[in-house]
């Protein structure tokens, strides 16, 4: 029996004599169609199907992307992920600056609603916009088909929130997503249902492939390459051809040209990586030299620092990933194993700045910056080594704890260090955001 007591809601289901195993799985997919553009339209007391609205920070010029744009657009023609300079001229819209914080509170809001018909352990979220649910337990309890349970929901969703949202339903994760991306567009309901024979019948031909899960337009090209222009032709390709061009990960693809996915909610909750790692990246707002570029790069060493110091961790192997303005060079960077483990800014600083001084051509701008701690542990499981001055690390480290503790309790950029106040730096602005985009 599972009981789940959520804001007066209690759920009570009592399996019958088979096992969920032996079920036919039911798997939901539900997406906030054109999220942030709808959220916005809805702050305002606007349609956003009879409302032109494109959500975007026009402080970073005409070329900055559009996070989203409402849906009267798209009938329009405009495309999603547009820059602003590519909108006709003749179209005129509504310019919404990103509010993360307020699409964030939508979608726990939503969250919620999902917890009245699903126990969290049933629900995974893929995205800010996008969550998978378990249906297989709860049609007989509800009494619904799977399309009424999906109708039931995205009606609470627009009736509480007035968000519209879209479903697929699929006998696994796989099928439910592909019967969002590509069937529930083309229905009326908003609601797409495939289960693996229907896959077959409907979209073996299905072009392009990129419109497939999980197949951008890298694979898809190498896939023309070997002449595969659909699900069908990769179904019926011999399989030592896919192993020799796309290795271990010939086996997604032949498992989802025939509709199959061995993977589940249960599986993902389950799941615990063997190596774990932290990472930061950022896109700069404009093209950087090497000198201002190395700045930014010893706020972002300092950033993880601390993150690895609140977290009693510790890393021993950097990373670090340099991109050029229009990709006019091949990125540079590189990977260092540390002689010991260590969360201290100094001697991280050293070993990133060693790569970056050594690796990064000087000759070029530079738009993207990229670093990784890797094989992350806790500090408690490492010995001390006999060569490094303890006690300077550990005044260092007992700083940086309180540095952590003052930016916690008095916000991000209560605390900066002078390099954060020269020209170029970005921490202070980055402290602002969300996901990269004004916080709102």
């Amino acid at each position: 029996m599972f009981t789940n007591n959520k804001k007066g809601v209690i759920i009570t289901l009592i399996l019958k004599n088979w096992s969920v195993e032996e079920m036919q799985k039911t798997y939901l997919c539900i997406d906030l169609k054109t999220f942030y553009a709808s959220v916005e339209c809805v702050e305002r007391g606007l349609n956003p199907f009879s409302t032109n609205l494109v959500v975007a920070d026009p402080t970073r010029g005409k070329g900055t992307i559009c996070l989203a744009i409402s849906p009267k657009m798209k009938m329009l023609g405009v495309k999603n992920r547009c820059r602003i300079f590519e909108i006709p001229p003749t179209i005129k819209y509504i310019i919404a600056m990103p509010r993360m914080k307020k699409y964030i509170e939508y979608s726990a809001n939503i969250y919620e609603i999902y917890l009245k018909f699903f126990s969290k352990d049933d629900i995974h979220v893929y995205s800010i916009d996008e969550a998978f649910m378990d249906a297989t337990k709860y049609l007989n309890m509800y009494k619904l088909t799977p399309v009424e349970l999906a109708q039931k929901i995205i009606k609470d969703i627009y009736n509480t929130y007035g968000i519209t949202a879209t479903a697929g339903i699929g006998t696994n994760m796989y099928l439910a997503k592909i019967a969002l991306d590509i069937t529930a567009k083309h229905n009326p309901s908003n609601i797409g249902y495939l289960d693996e024979e229907k896959y077959k019948k409907e979209l073996w031909e299905h072009k392009p492939l990129t419109d497939f899960w999980q197949i951008g337009k890298g694979i898809e090209r190498r896939l023309n390459k070997m002449g595969i222009f659909n699900m069908y032709d990769i179904a019926h390709t011999e399989t030592k051809k896919l192993y020799k061009e796309f290795g271990v990960n010939a086996e997604y693809l032949i498992d989802h040209s025939w509709g199959r996915e061995s993977c589940t909610i249960a599986d993902i909750k389950a799941y615990k990586p063997q190596t774990n790692s932290i990472s930061n990246s950022q896109v700069l707002f404009e093209d950087y030299s090497f000198i201002k570029a190395r700045l930014v790069l010893k706020e972002m060493i300092e950033l993880g620092s601390l993150r690895l110091v609140e977290n009693n961790l510790i890393t021993d192997t950097v990373q670090l990933y340099i991109g050029y303005s229009k990709d006019i060079i091949k990125a540079t960077g590189g990977m260092k194993k540390l002689s010991n483990s260590t969360n201290v800014y100094s001697e991280l600083l050293k070993e990133f700045l060693n790569i970056y001084d050594k690796t990064t051509n000087r000759e070029f701008a530079i738009r993207r910056i990229g670093i990784n701690f890797a094989n992350v542990m806790k500090a408690d499981n490492v010995q001390l080594s006999l060569f490094t001055d303890q006690e300077k690390l550990d005044r260092e480290r007992k700083l940086e704890l309180t540095m952590c503790s003052i930016k916690n309790k008095m916000g991000k950029n209560s605390v900066v260090r002078g390099m954060d106040l020269q020209e170029g730096a970005t921490t202070i602005l980055r402290n602002k955001l969300i996901g990269g985009h004004n916080g709102g």
